[in-house]
């Protein structure tokens, strides 16, 4: 399960084609690379670009592949509208990140509707649509001098996983469809999954199941006890890369018992004010672009395929027109 500090299971698997930066704010617990160490603007570059002569962007991320991809996308789509940028991997927990935005140290960085809402802003309440959710997280932000930028079009928060052969032979298409297979249901996660109040203590109350046994696992692991058969259902996540494969089928929550898990860049307003509106509007575009099938062929990319983000993140802006290509 996503917790509040998002302690992921490892994404996995291979980019279909066209699919897919690095940097340091110590203050928030990463290595912050500038664009003068390693992949820099050009000092010869056209000053009718909008992010032209603006003051300097700090980009942070969290420490998982998601999250870096998207630090990268961030980065260097912004590098290609002229910003000076520097990008922040691994921004550490909640509270340090607020105080960087609020401080300054930190200009921008992705977090989860979901874990926006009930991390930061404190709603302890669910929401029936994600605009829903969205308004309620924006009324937040702005109220401490921070905005949510456009959501994405994926939402990643935990998901119920079988395999694929598994869904077929019981006719499994949502969570509630357990109910026919309760009685020899061994069902696995992680073990916050099974205390936690929005974890399998929820999906039951919601669906009306009771696994006939629980069955720990370590964070990752889920995708290997499906395939051995020691667990027939599992708590993955809706982005893990494992579902690009066909091998695995994630059963539909209609009562959103996960919720909202849209991706919502977080930015200071200060920093808006001073960038222009070049600054949102990429950001926004970028956002734009990330379908649910998309960040999991990133995320495998990077994770099965072995590529780095900043590779990932450069072809996928490429092929999209937000980055341009290197010249042959």
């Amino acid at each position: 399960m996503r917790s509040p500090t998002r302690a992921r299971i490892p994404h996995l698997v291979c980019l279909a084609a066209a699919a897919v930066g690095s940097l340091s704010l110590t203050a928030c617990g990463g290595a912050t690379h500038s664009a003068s160490a390693g992949r820099t603007t050009s000092t010869k570059r056209a000053s009718t670009l909008p992010g032209a002569g603006r003051p300097v962007v700090t980009v942070g991320d969290k420490n998982f592949t998601e999250q870096f991809v998207l630090g990268e996308l961030y980065y260097q789509a912004l590098m290609a509208r002229g910003f000076s940028v520097l990008l922040n991997r691994n921004i550490g927990p909640t509270e340090v990140t607020l105080q960087a935005l609020q401080s300054g140290k930190l200009s921008i960085y992705p977090e989860y509707l979901d874990t926006w809402n009930s991390s930061i802003a404190g709603q302890r309440r669910t929401f029936r649509t994600p605009n829903a959710a969205y308004q309620a997280g924006q009324r937040y932000a702005l109220a401490h001098g921070l905005e949510l930028l456009n959501p994405t079009r994926f939402s990643d928060t935990d998901a119920v996983g079988v395999s694929f052969n598994y869904a077929v032979q019981n006719g499994l298409s949502t969570i509630g469809d357990l109910r026919k297979v309760a009685s020899s249901l061994n069902f696995g996660a992680p073990p916050q999954f099974q205390q936690s109040q929005t974890g399998l203590s929820a999906l039951e109350q919601a669906y009306g199941f009771t696994p006939a046994a629980f069955k720990p696992l370590e964070i990752g692991a889920q995708y290997k006890a499906l395939d051995a058969g020691t667990v027939q259902a599992a708590d993955v996540n809706t982005t893990d890369a494992q579902l690009t494969t066909g091998n695995y089928s994630l059963l539909r929550d209609p009562r959103k018992v996960f919720g909202w898990g849209n991706v919502i860049p977080v930015v200071s307003v200060r920093v808006l004010d001073a960038e222009g509106p070049a600054f949102a509007a990429t950001i926004n575009r970028v956002s734009s672009l990330l379908t649910l099938p998309i960040i999991r062929q990133l995320n495998a990319a990077v994770d099965i395929a072995g590529e780095d983000p900043a590779v990932v993140a450069k072809q996928f802006l490429i092929a999209h027109g937000l980055v341009p290509a290197s010249p042959s």
